[in-house]
């Protein structure tokens, strides 16, 4: 079972805006940069990076690995969709935290359900309405 972290989406006001700047990272490398490497990223490896939007767990990415970045950083490789989850309250934190897989959201909808179709816009509002 993979290890997760947990990050805010800092300065993001929607789902679609996150999907938008995920998007351009993505076509500019597709990672983030950190300071540390984090001590358990063995474990990690496989597992996703869970976005907190307005102190909900909301998405998620697939990190890929970890790698160098400019600066003696660490690069956080992201998988280039972002697969939105069951909405879960969590605190607002800074930089990430680990997130066991017992503890993650479910993915939103399953197949068949119809939920993927939905435009992130109108998944963002029912969210913020407490509806999925």
């Amino acid at each position: 079972m993979p290890l997760h972290l947990t990050k805010v989406a800092f300065a993001i006001e929607s789902v679609e805006q996150l999907a938008d700047r995920l998007a351009t990272r993505h076509a500019e490398g597709g990672f983030l940069t950190t300071r540390y490497l984090p001590k358990r990223a063995a474990e990690i490896e496989g597992g996703s990076l869970f976005w907190i939007l307005k102190h909900r767990l909301v998405a998620r990415s697939p990190i890929l690995g970890f790698g160098e970045a400019e600066g003696g950083r660490v690069a956080i490789h992201l998988g280039p969709k972002l697969v939105l989850v069951e909405a879960r309250p969590k605190r607002a934190h800074q930089g990430w935290r680990y997130l066991e897989e017992a503890d993650a959201p479910a993915d939103l909808g399953g197949e068949g359900s119809g939920a993927d179709e939905l435009p992130p816009r109108l998944i963002g509002e029912l969210m913020a309405l407490g509806l999925l």
